[in-house]
Formats: C-alpha cells, structure tokens, sequence
C-alpha cells in the first residue's frame, strides 16, 4: 500500500489547476494526508530597483481567492492554504516541496487564465527535471476531455524498462490498481531500430527469432514484477509492443481508455535527457489522462498488500 502523508497542489485559478485540484483533493482524502494548495505571486525586480511584494491586504485578498478556489475540497481532507511570492515559481514549488517533506506533488500544465507565467508547461518541466517526490502531471487533453467527472481510476498503464526508476514505479501503479480495484498493464516496449523495420531480415540473422525471444524474455521478467498476492485484488496484465515506447505507450492508454498512467523517472544529475525531452515528456503531453511520474529515489513507497481503506470497487471521487 502506497503511504501518502503530504500532497502538495500548486494553482494558478485556472481550469487546469482546477482539476489537478480535483485529484490532489481525491487522492489525498483516500489516504488520509494533508493537503497544502500553493499559490504564488510573481515579483520581478529590474536591476537595483527591488521586487514589490504583497501588502497586508493585498495578500488577504489573494489569500480570500483562494480560499473561495479550494471550496469543494471535503472538510474530511486536512488543507493547508498558502501564499508565497517568488521570482521563479518553479523554484519556489520545489523550495516547499522540499521544506515540507512533500510525498506527492500534483500539477495541472498550461493554465488559460490571465496569469499565464504561473502555471504553463514551461513551469511545470522545470519542476519535473529536479522534484525528488512523485508527482502527478494532469496535462491538458485529461482537463478537456474530463473537466467535471469523478476522480477514477479503473484503467491503469504501467511501462517499463525494468530499471530501478521504473521498478519503483510499478510497484505504485499495483498498489493504486489494489486499491481501487482497477485493471492495470504492465507494458514494455522493445524499440527496433529503423533500420531493422526496414530491413527485417538478412541471410545471415533471422530476426523475426531474435524478436521472438525478446518478447518472450521481457514477457517473462514482466510477469515476474507481479506478487501472488496482487493478482487476488486486482487484474494484471502484461504485454509487449514493438517500436517508439511514446507511441507504443499511448496507443495502449487508447486502446484501454486509461485513467492513470504511471511512469518511473532515474535521477542522475542529468535528468533534463533522461525525463522530459524524452519518453516520459512525450507521454505526458499527449497523453489522455493524468501522468504519474515516481522517481527511483522518491518517498512514496509501496508494497503488496490486502486493501485496508474504502471497499475496492469504488471511485475515488473528487467532491
């Protein structure tokens, strides 16, 4: 079971931020974590001139706002309200993610209200490249397609490499699987040179064999992630696509009309190449639904056990 204590929700009043706001507030009332809505007002300062910053009644006015703006979170769910002001808001998400010891970190991308520099794309990759926690991108077609529906998770996708990052991942999707009694896909793409496609076979290699044997292997080590003890409270599958794994990944999430879909990320110091500008990035901006990116080194932790919250079954509903 996945322990959540923190969750943390930046906004911006938007739309987007809205429905991040709809599964920070879902999520964290499953679990019984306390809930911290984050909004920042951005100050510049030009030169020697210094920044102008919130007076007293300016911030209670913002702070009034956003009240009014996390009014459907449950009175069950812990909130925490609060008002920062920063130069970068990037940096300042990560500044209290850091100084609360924030678990999970959810991000609504490309805000549409007028305060445009708060929340766009840009804000929420620069997040992404350095956040220690796990954190839950709801990118822009999952607000357009599903502005006003009930939290759910029922169709979860899992890809992975078998790498430390991706392993942590897996072992979170099969807890969400557990608990809320979802269908989960552990996939894993072989990505076949283009010049293999082009040429698949030679005098000297048969490749349909070598391909054959890679899906059986990877088939193998798959179905080897999954405890007997996770089969009896959720529905696993596993399966293996050949090709580009954004592709390979997203064409799953269509083909099984995905809710969740969950993708582990390796801190190295050069986390730029390895999360966005690469697979993890491509997903998450096309992607249909909410994307939860759990890096190798992240405090959510889980473990296979027998669902102990709500009856499994039941939605995770945002009021």
């Amino acid at each position: 079971m996945i322990a959540l204590r923190r969750v943390l929700c930046p906004v911006d009043f938007s739309n987007s931020s809205r429905r991040a706001l709809d599964y920070a507030s879902a999520l964290a009332g499953w679990y019984g974590a306390q809930l911290s809505v984050l909004y920042i007002v951005p100050i510049n300062g030009v030169m020697d001139v210094p920044a102008v910053r919130l007076d007293e009644r300016e911030r209670s006015l913002v702070l009034e706002r956003l009240q009014m703006f996390a009014g459907a979170v449950p009175s069950t769910v812990p909130l925490d309200l609060q008002v920062d002001e920063a130069a970068e808001i990037h940096t300042a998400i990560l500044s209290r993610a850091a100084d609360t010891q924030t678990d999970l970190l959810v991000l609504g991308t490309h805000g549409r209200s007028g305060l445009r520099r708060l929340m766009l794309g840009s804000v929420t990759e620069r997040v992404l490249r350095s956040t220690p926690c796990a954190t839950l991108v709801v990118p822009p077609l999952a607000t357009e397609l599903l502005p006003t529906q009930p939290v759910r998770f029922q169709h979860i996708v899992c890809p992975t490499d078998f790498s430390t990052g991706s392993n942590a991942a897996v072992g979170c999707a099969l807890s969400l699987a557990q608990q809320a009694d979802a269908e989960l896909l552990l996939l894993h793409v072989i990505e076949v040179p283009p010049e293999m496609r082009e040429h698949p076979a030679t005098s000297r290699i048969d490749v349909d064999a070598i391909r054959a044997a890679a899906e059986a292997e990877a088939l193998r080590r798959l179905r080897e992630l999954v405890p007997d003890a996770a089969r009896k409270f959720c529905t696993v599958e596993t399966a293996v696509a050949e090709g580009a794994a954004d592709h390979a990944i997203l064409t799953a999430c269509a083909a099984r009309n995905a809710d969740l879909v969950v993708i582990g990320a390796s801190h190295h110091g050069v986390l730029d190449r390895i999360l966005f500008g690469s697979v993890a990035a491509r997903v998450t901006r096309a992607a249909p639904c909410p994307v939860l990116i759990v890096p190798a080194r992240s405090s959510v932790r889980a473990r296979v056990t027998a669902p102990t919250l709500r009856a499994i079954g039941n939605p995770i509903t945002a009021v």
